[in-house]
């Protein structure tokens, strides 16, 4: 434990925070004042580099591009492999696990070892992979590496330990499971086919043994070509050679019959008694036509061939549609007897599974139900009931059913909150699921002791917003709220809307949520911003709407008028709530092109809607056009419940909103909230010649932009749910204008004007110089873009570079030019009790704005305490002049009192609006404040303020704004993401940068604690939507369907194992039906087949040594690799090795007790029969 002290008497003047040619951090940039008293801050600083170790936790959502599935029908546990090479294993809920092998190639084929807790995968860098499922965290075990072959499909019967692998060039190879070595028996393609056969029989498509006798193996090869390979006499029993390619075959169960499905749509029956031709040839699809000719139908990909005792037998398969019709559904076919039914599916099946009670495949196999893997779902069909309900997902599978645009993530959150909003979201769920229990059921899992609620929020393209309940490292949707519904519905092609952002007006760019006063508010991609209050009630309610002006042509900047210097408050009078704020239209907007001005993108619902209970809209806040230009968008927002304030910011400046009263307060450029402080000297512009022109090459550029559906980046949202994220289109339409714009690209000049109900709009500019419009040939508007896309400015790149290092470049570019870029983005506010000026005796409600180009600004405010006041008497702000200045774009503010301590922003508790009044208690505003002062006597007054950039972290001491503290975070990148946290009952702040680093700091003395190489190949999509919260955990998006859950705190990995599910139970083989005396012993000596005796070294040899590398696995545990380095890391693998050496010696220990339990019951069972058969004579038995 280390105590900082720092002496504050002429400690800025040697801070390395000051820059040239900018205010020093100790002094503001407005008047000054007398120095402040020398205080001793004193403060205990508990957090160590021991505290913390970065590590994934678990990854919830559908597994992005899949490719394999695979079921163990005694564990009940199911797996998912995918492109990328992640296999996910998913149990009864809560048992959800992520596995990735290193090389990241394409998972081909999932092969469990029934009952084993073991699983193989192959992969298509032709490597088998070995992996252990009894511990909680997979590791592999073994790989073996093909180097002359291609494999192509692998088959490992029941309880046997030799695997089947089929390759590209038609041979059949055999491993060993338990060494993962390669026999030295082989099954050459040559063998398999007739020597008069010319041509090559292609790849094998199918391995399987019969289930008469496991002495024979069929394999299928692509060509259409079936062979039945006697292992033990190295023979083919039979051949058949069809004339459609082959994609799969199915036993029936007795071992007498097959089935096939083909290239043509056709399904066909082969009878072992006679090969040469197809026991039966169906087109379950394929229409006879007029001419008498078959319709011409799709492959059928896959076909399951399925008995039972108590019906006719189940034929499943995917595919064979026929061709004629065009944008037909992809379907699943299920032919039960005579009955034939047609399941549609919403997306392309990639594989589907048939779930039967018996794993012998020689018994009849009685399915119960279907698993269908289609490319953006997973779903369950139950087979025993005639109408084939689907069962209902327990797993979050829906994250992806709209793209996700933004995140949001809040731990310990009060109580109560969610079991509310999973009450109300339970009122909306969809019936018709199958009454039956969720068939994959395996694995344990118990909730742990270190839990508290967690709740995710994510924001969705179609305008959606969804609540998750996150405890306990699971994920279960709560509630979810259309925001759409707010708005009429735009009609195809007409509207602003329509031309700009297409198909998704609605869509969710941040979110900002007070837990405590249920306040919510929603920021769209059509600049507006909708705020909901919750109530348990529903309502009849009126929509109002408020109208901003946050926009104006440098061509409209008339002469200063004496208005110009007076702050920009609301007339007392103007504060009566009106649903529209119209004004008049300004000099430079009479053109015909602008006749559509001061409109917003979309139309409120202007009649009275009835709102069911849940979140209900209170007040919608709509940027509008101006001069035939659209709003830019809003990059930040914050909103305090306590104050009753909104404020929102974008690259033409700040507005702030009183949401109780309906009134804008506060309507300015970000150029104007300096007055006469501006740290910058800005260069003339001149104005854009001609308008008109490039308004319209505006609108038509735009078109453009969006034409090319091929295009990498054609909007901001799709590059979350593209895998590559190429900015060369962005850069080079930056590159053609000389101004180009690096916070956002597309922003026109700012200049101020009050936006108060009734009063004339009169345009105001500074007094210096003439700000620049937009460059040509710039997109003025982007679609669905997530929050963070406005704070990610890219240098301008010339070359086709690589998307890594274009997006970890240097930005100072975009930071320090000043004369190529005069725009600045509000791109951070925070609410909260502070000193607007250095004489201030008291903390008063403050606003704090960072803006793009690193200026800190502090507002302060005046708001009645009175309920009554406050509804009537209007709110005042004023500019105070404040000023600090940091290198980068700020990205977030933080608040610590004098001790260190985080201070929460004031709120106010949560009432119900739509509650039946209660005569004797009426409801009043409780607030909660949590002041600067109230709990430091002995520090005296003012707090600490925190704030983070691009590239640096100050530590400011309030109200004498003296800088104690700087730390430069990066030089060669810059942060994405900072938040001030609380970890181990202390507090730090936490960074993400965009070269993958994760970084946790000290406060106040901003000491590096933690600094990892977490994600080496950032992207744009993990930029967007990766956030910190409380507890030492953080999430980003880590495809377009999943998220990613981690935690940098030391004691969530050390009680992870705790928290994680159990895949593997113990569970006793189901014990193989008796075939009787007759069926035995007429059945064929399947029982008596030797596989050892075989494949073994002994009989067949080693297997060449080029054929296929062995690669001894890992063994250890996955979640230690991106562990810190040093010795808390090798501390902390030392202990959970420990920990898994325990569990498997406890496993070991029931083992044995089973052991000598099975033995003593033998022992007894013999001594019984011993004493039975004693005195009978040889006869007698």
């Amino acid at each position: 434990m280390k105590k900082f002290r720092k002496v504050l008497d002429g400690l800025t003047t040697s801070s390395p925070g000051g820059t040239i040619g900018s205010p020093s951090c100790g002094s503001a940039a407005g008047t000054p004042t007398a120095a402040p008293t020398p205080k001793e801050i004193d403060v205990q600083e508990t957090l160590v580099s021991e505290n913390f170790q970065l590590c994934k936790t678990v990854r919830h959502g559908f597994a992005y591009q899949p490719t394999a599935l695979a079921f163990d029908p005694v564990q009940k546990i199911l797996a998912i492999g995918s492109r990328s090479g992640g296999v996910r294993i998913l149990g009864r809920p809560g048992v959800d696990c992520y596995c990735q092998h290193e090389s990241g190639a394409a998972v081909l084929q999932l092969q469990f070892l029934i009952n084993e807790g073991a699983l193989v995968t192959a992969c298509a860098d032709d490597t088998l992979h070995l992996w252990n499922l009894r511990q909680r965290r997979p590791a592999v075990l073994h790989s073996l590496k093909f180097n002359r072959e291609r494999i192509t499909f692998c088959h490992l019967p029941f309880q046997s330990k030799w695997l089947y692998v089929g390759t590209e060039r038609g041979n059949t190879h055999i491993v060993n499971i338990e060494s993962f070595i390669l026999s030295g028996y082989v099954i050459m393609w040559n063998k398999a086919i007739e020597l008069s056969t010319k041509t090559h029989p292609g790849p094998v498509v199918h391995l399987s043994d019969s289930p008469k006798d496991e002495g024979k193996l069929l394999i299928g090869f692509e060509s259409g070509t079936i062979v039945q390979w006697d292992l033990r006499a190295k023979k083919a029993d039979f051949r058949i050679y069809y004339d459609e390619a082959i994609h799969s075959v199915s036993w029936h169960h007795e071992g007498k019959q097959f089935m096939c499905s083909h290239s043509d749509g056709s399904l066909t029956l082969w009878n072992l008694r006679n090969t040469t031709k197809p026991f039966q040839v169906t087109f379950p699809h394929g229409k006879i036509q007029k001419d008498g000719r078959k319709e011409s139908c799709k492959p059928i990909l896959k076909v399951e061939y399925k008995t039972s005792r108590s019906s006719e037998p189940f034929v499943i398969f995917s595919g064979g549609l026929s061709y004629d019709k065009a944008g037909r559904r992809p379907a699943l076919t299920i032919m039960h007897g005579k009955a034939i039914t047609v399941l549609e599916m919403d997306y392309p099946i990639v594989e589907f599974m048939v779930l039967c009670e018996t794993p012998y495949i020689n018994e009849v196999q009685e399915p119960y139900a279907v698993v269908v893997l289609l490319e953006k779902d997973l779903i369950v069909v139950d087979l025993t009931q005639s109408n084939f309900p689907v069962f209902e997902n327990p797993y979050p599978m829906d994250v992806h059913e709209s793209p996700v645009t933004c995140t949001a993530y809040f731990a310990d959150c009060p109580p109560d909150i969610i079991p509310i909003l999973y009450s109300i979201g339970a009122k909306h769920k969809k019936t018709g699921y199958s009454q039956k229990e969720w068939p994959v059921s395996g694995g344990t899992w118990t909730l742990g002791s270190h839990t508290y609620p967690e709740i995710i929020i994510t924001g969705h393209a179609d305008g959606s917003v969804k609540f998750w309940d996150a405890s306990a490292i699971t994920l279960q949707m709560l509630y979810k709220l259309k925001t759409s519904k707010v708005f009429e519905k735009p009609k195809p092609g007409e509207g602003r809307a329509a031309e700009l952002v297409e198909e998704d007006p609605f869509a969710v760019q941040m979110v900002s949520w007070c837990p405590q006063s249920r306040i919510f508010c929603v920021v769209g991609i059509s600049a507006h911003i909708i705020l909901y209050r919750f109530s348990k009630y529903d309502a009849n309610t009126q929509i109002v709407a408020l109208e901003v002006r946050l926009q104006c042509e440098s061509e409209d900047v008339i002469t200063p008028s004496e208005n110009e210097n007076n702050p920009c408050f609301s007339e007392p009078g103007s504060h009566s709530p009106q649903p529209h704020h119209q004004y008049p239209v300004s000099p430079g907007s009479r053109t015909p092109e602008s006749g559509k001005d001061s409109i917003p993108c979309l139309k409120v619902k202007e009649r009275v809607v009835r709102v069911p209970p849940g979140y209900q809209s209170d007040l919608v806040i709509q940027l509008l056009w101006v001069d035939g230009e659209p709003p830019q968008q809003i990059t930040s927002l914050d909103i305090n419940s306590a104050y009753g304030l909104l404020a929102f910011g974008n690259c033409n400046g700040l507005a702030v909103v009183d949401y109780l009263q309906k009134t804008v307060l506060l309507c300015m450029s970000t150029l104007d909230l300096y007055g006469a402080t501006d740290p910058y000297q800005r260069l003339t512009r001149s104005p854009r010649r001609n308008r008109q022109s490039t308004s319209e090459f505006c609108m038509r550029g735009l078109s453009n932009f969006y034409s090319d559906s091929k295009k990498r980046i054609r909007t901001s949202y799709q590059s979350l749910t593209e895998l590559t994220d190429n900015q060369q289109s962005v850069d080079m339409e930056r590159s053609k204008s000389p101004t180009s714009d690096h916070v956002n690209g597309h922003c026109t000049s700012p200049t101020s004007q009050p936006c108060s109900a009734g009063k004339p709009r009169i345009p105001m500019g500074p007094e210096g110089p003439r700000l620049t419009r937009r460059g040509p040939g710039r997109p003025p508007f982007r679609k669905a873009q997530s929050a963070a896309c406005m704070e990610i400015s890219l240098p301008v790149s010339h070359t086709e570079e690589s998307r890594e290092n274009s997006f970890s470049r240097s930005r100072s570019s975009s930071v320090s030019s000043i004369d190529r870029d005069t725009k600045e983005a509000v791109t951070t506010l925070q609410f909260g009790e502070s000193y607007g000026r250095k004489s201030d005796a008291f903390p008063t409600p403050c606003l704090w704005v960072g803006t793009s180009l690193g200026v800190v600004l502090l507002i302060p405010m005046s708001i009645p305490n009175d309920q009554e006041e406050r509804m009537e008497e209007p709110v005042t702000i004023g500019p105070s002049g404040a000023v600090q200045m940091l290198k980068g774009s700020v990205l977030r503010f933080g608040f610590l009192d004098c001790m260190g301590a985080l201070i929460q922003s004031p709120y106010e508790v949560w009432r119900d609006t739509n509650a039946p009044e209660d005569p004797d208690r009426p409801r009043k505003r409780k607030l909660v404040h949590f002041s600067p002062s109230s709990s430091q006597e002995a520090c005296g007054e003012g707090h600490l303020a925190v704030v983070c950039s691009e590239r640096q972290a100050k530590v400011f001491l309030m109200p004498s704004q003296s800088c104690l503290f700087v730390h430069n975070i990066t030089e060669s990148s810059f942060v994405l993401r900072a938040d001030v946290v609380s970890v181990c009952n202390s507090v730090c702040l936490a960074c993400f940068c965009a070269n993958g680093h994760v970084m946790t700091l000290s406060l106040p003395s901003l000491r590096p604690l933690m600094d990892v190489n977490y994600l080496p190949l950032t992207d744009m999509r993990i930029a967007r939507t990766f956030c910190f919260t409380n507890g030492g955990q953080a999430l980003y998006l880590s495809s377009p369907t999943e998220i990613q859950r981690i935690t940098y705190s030391q004691e969530m990995c050390d009680n992870l194992q705790e928290m994680l599910g159990e895949l593997f139970t113990p569970i006793e083989t189901p014990e193989a039906q008796n075939r009787g005396f007759l069926k035995g012993f007429f059945g064929g000596n399947a029982h008596t087949f030797d596989r050892e005796e075989l494949f073994g070294e002994a009989a067949a040899g080693k297997a060449s040594r080029s054929l296929a590398q062995h690669i001894p696995g890992q063994g250890g545990v996955e979640g230690m690799k991106v562990a810190a380095s040093g010795a808390v890391g090798e501390l902390a693998r030392a202990r959970i090795a420990l920990d898994e050496r325990g569990q498997r010696l406890g496993e070991l220990e029931e083992r044995t007790a089973l052991m000598m339990t099975s033995a003593e019951t033998f022992s007894k069972h013999a001594h019984e029969l011993m004493l039975k058969c004693k005195d009978k004579k040889w006869y007698q038995f």
